[in-house]
C-alpha cells in the first residue's frame, strides 16, 4: 500500500473523573467534548458513550456520503435526517456487544428526478462509507500498553 493509499488520524482521552474521559481530536479546535460510560440518565451525562458514538459515526458517514453521490449527480440535499438504533445484547460469553446498527435515512426530495437519482445513489453509496464498511468487515485494533 503506497502513501497515497493510506491516511492516517490521531484521537485520545484523558481521564477527567470515574469513567467519564475529555476527547483529543488531534488538530481540531474542538473545546467540551466527553465520553461519559458512567451516567445512564441522559440528562446527567457529560457526552455520549462509545455506543452511541459508533451509531453517530456510522449515520454521519452514511449520511455524507449519500449526499457526496447525490452532489455527483448535480442535486444539492438541503434537508436530511438521519437516525439509528444501536442494538446492544449480551455475546454467548455474557459480554455486552453493539450487535446491530438500524439506521433510517430521510433526504427530502424536491423533485421526480431527485428521487429518481437518490434511488441511483442508494444502490451504492454505502460502499463509500468508511465506518460502515469497515464495520462490516471487522476493524483490526492493536491494544498496547505503555507503563
Amino acid at each position: 500500500m503506497s502513501e497515497i493509499d493510506k491516511i492516517s488520524t490521531h484521537v485520545g482521552i484523558s481521564l477527567e473523573k470515574e469513567m467519564i474521559f475529555k476527547c483529543e481530536l488531534g488538530e481540531m479546535n474542538i473545546k467540551d467534548c466527553y465520553i461519559d460510560e458512567v451516567h445512564e440518565n441522559e440528562a446527567e451525562m457529560w457526552g455520549p458513550n462509545p455506543s452511541r458514538m459508533l451509531g453517530m459515526a456510522t449515520i454521519g458517514c452514511l449520511s455524507a456520503s449519500f449526499i457526496f453521490c447525490m452532489k455527483k449527480k448535480n442535486f444539492n440535499i438541503e434537508n436530511l435526517e438521519t437516525n439509528a438504533e444501536v442494538i446492544i445484547e449480551r455475546n454467548e460469553k455474557g459480554y455486552w456487544r453493539v450487535k446491530k446498527i438500524d439506521v433510517n435515512i430521510k433526504p427530502k426530495l424536491d423533485s421526480p428526478e431527485m428521487k429518481k437519482r437518490a434511488e441511483q445513489c442508494r444502490k451504492f453509496f454505502e460502499d463509500y462509507c468508511v465506518v460502515t464498511q469497515a464495520i462490516r468487515e471487522g476493524i483490526e485494533v492493536d491494544v498496547k500498553f505503555e507503563y
